[in-house]
């Protein structure tokens, strides 16, 4: 099943233009000044692993020069993925990075 922003059911071709849209997807990102990286973003597709109602937005934080998440939270609505962001980046615009990275 794909979903558009709103949560309506769309088709797969409708899906994959939004998909390419970057404006669309693209929910926030922020660079923080200690090295890490904040990004939320539109997925289409239900990431709810289980029961529950679909999951199609999607935060995750990354360390600098990696694509590997060291954070992730998911969220039913565009409403609570601005939510969820800005409590990310608040959250780990906190954090130190390790010593040597």
């Amino acid at each position: 099943m794909y979903y558009d922003k709103t949560g309506k059911f769309i088709g797969l071709v409708e899906w994959a233009k939004l998909s390419e849209q970057r404006d669309y997807r693209r929910i926030g990102f922020d660079e923080l000044g200690n090295g890490y990286r904040v990004s939320t973003v539109w997925l289409g597709l239900d990431h709810r692993f289980g029961s529950g109602s679909p999951l199609f937005f999607e935060t995750m934080v990354f360390e600098d020069g990696s694509w590997s998440e060291v954070d992730c939270d998911r969220y039913g609505s565009e409403e609570d993925a601005l939510i969820g962001h800005a409590a990310m980046v608040a959250k780990w615009t906190e954090k130190q990075r390790p010593i040597g990275k």
